[in-house]
């Protein structure tokens, strides 16, 4: 079986962190509404609203970004297995 071209490689691998990396700013942004929503029943905030606003909103973005990069990594693949069978 042969290796992965290192191209490849690179692009899963990138994609991979940034998946990861928006993943993270999705839990830091929900992370804060909950502590909004837990702060509004004790102390009465009134932060709640535009927190779980942020936390959607960021939600969404990075949905779309993984969906995005993972359909740019499955071309990347398709492409890479077309110019192998040509050779």
């Amino acid at each position: 079986m042969a290796s992965k071209p290192f191209k490849l490689q690179l692009v899963e691998t990138f994609a991979t962190l940034m998946t990861a990396a928006f993943g993270m700013v999705a839990a830091l942004a929900w992370n804060e509404a909950i502590k909004t929503l837990i702060g509004k029943f004790f102390t009465g905030g009134d932060q709640l609203v535009p927190m779980i606003v942020y936390a959607i909103i960021v939600t969404i973005v990075a949905v779309i970004c993984i969906l995005f990069i993972a359909r740019t990594l499955g071309k990347l693949k398709d492409s890479l297995a077309e110019e192998e069978e040509k050779k």
